[in-house]
């Protein structure tokens, strides 16, 4: 096959692609110029897309021996995550940028261009297994047209998985996207590295928001958004404390909420919702994070839908319009999984999830990922959350 490597800059996707090449692929590296006003060097572990990302990619490339081109697609990036970041937090959700990017840049913008261009798949450093199975029919491939059924997996490597970052990949995107890392651990991609005497080897990790690089989330949107006071309350609606902008702020946060008093009984307060209409915090207790229920829109399944559950028929009685499954739900990055059962709902675009235990501290706008075992069936933003029945009467 024809294969893009999209090559950061990092260790990973040096050696995903390295690792492409080796299994007879023609690949050709690119790197993808993220940043408008890219820096010099990277600070510390922090932020990526510098112009020593980019000589690394590079330098890493020559060593494979394959081609490669660096993209711009700042401007595609900033307006597809740069912005929709910022505008999520106006409206008091907390957005999560790798999804958005994964969504929009590298398996949207990044596989069109390489699909017309004539390639056949994309290749990133992904830390996640795709596994290709036979149809239900019990043949080699699913149906009538002898296509198997791709499947996403979670990685080897807990520790290192990556499967819920890729969990807003839909079936067209997973056909044409490739993983070398997913059956394998840092630590021996690192020695690999170290092997094929790639300079990146020990290039210490990014994290946090890419675009941040010094990693300070309330000073990069006081920048844009700019600062608003407005009052801190309780779940009673006291005053407790006042800020200056609402945005600084997500659900589940404890620290850095300057709250002279801690509540009646002494016990920590946690942030419980963010109003940006009216521009009030609104803090309690760790109990009062308690989320029995979630929903949200944007589902996308992450390759064929799961066996369903229960169903019922559409209004003409010619269509299913909801179905039910059960399922492992993941709410953060690197958050457990809680077991549930979700409720789709085709006719007005939702998905309904009740946690069989309840979860704390989760927010509108982050993204719930459903899992089946280690299989990723797909994902929903987390648009609403309620608190178990007994809590809300209490």
């Amino acid at each position: 096959m024809r294969v893009l490597a999209a090559m950061s800059g990092g260790v990973d996707s040096a050696v995903a692609a390295a690792r492409a090449v080796e299994a007879g692929h023609e690949v050709t590296g690119v790197h993808l110029a993220l940043s408008r006003n890219p820096q010099s060097f990277r600070t510390g572990a922090r932020g990526c897309c510098t112009a020593e990302d980019a000589r690394d990619a590079r330098r890493a490339a020559d060593v494979i021996g394959i081609p490669f081109y660096i993209w711009d697609l700042a401007e595609r990036f900033h307006a597809d995550v740069v912005d929709d970041f910022v505008s999520e937090y106006a409206a008091g959700r907390t957005p999560n940028p790798c999804l958005r990017c994964n969504e929009k840049i590298k398996f949207e913008a990044v596989l069109d261009k390489a699909l017309a261009l004539g390639f056949d798949a994309v290749c990133t450093g992904h830390y996640a297994r795709i596994v290709d199975r036979p149809g239900p029919d019990g043949g080699s491939g699913a149906g009538d047209d002898g296509v198997l059924i791709r499947e996403l997996h979670r990685a080897v490597d807990p520790a290192k998985d990556q499967s819920y970052v890729l969990g807003v990949l839909d079936a067209g995107q997973l056909a044409h996207a490739i993983f070398p890392l997913g059956g394998s651990t840092k630590t021996s991609v690192r020695a690999e590295a170290e092997r094929r005497g790639l300079a990146v080897a020990d290039k210490p990790d990014s994290h946090d928001v890419c675009f941040i690089a010094d990693g300070d989330t309330r000073r990069f949107l006081a920048e844009r958004l700019g600062a608003e006071s407005g009052p801190i309350v309780d779940s009673s609606g006291k005053v407790v404390g006042s800020h200056s902008g609402a945005y600084a702020f997500t659900v589940g946060q404890r620290k850095g909420l300057r709250i002279g008093d801690p509540a009646g009984d002494g016990r920590p307060r946690y942030v419980l919702d963010i109003s940006p209409v009216n521009n009030i915090v609104t803090v309690g207790t760790a109990d009062e994070l308690v989320v029995a229920e979630l929903e949200g829109d944007h589902l996308r399944w992450c390759g064929a839908q799961p066996d369903v559950v229960s169903g019922t028929e559409g209004a003409k009685g010619t269509a299913e319009s909801a179905v039910e499954f059960e399922c492992l739900a993941q709410l953060r990055a690197h958050g457990e999984p809680f077991a549930a059962v979700a409720r789709y709902d085709a006719s007005r675009g939702t998905v309904t999830v009740r946690l069989i235990e309840p979860a704390r501290g989760i927010a509108p706008g982050q993204t719930a990922v459903f899992y089946d075992g280690t299989r990723v069936i797909g994902s929903a933003t987390i648009t609403a959350t309620r608190r178990p029945v007994a809590a809300q009467a209490a």
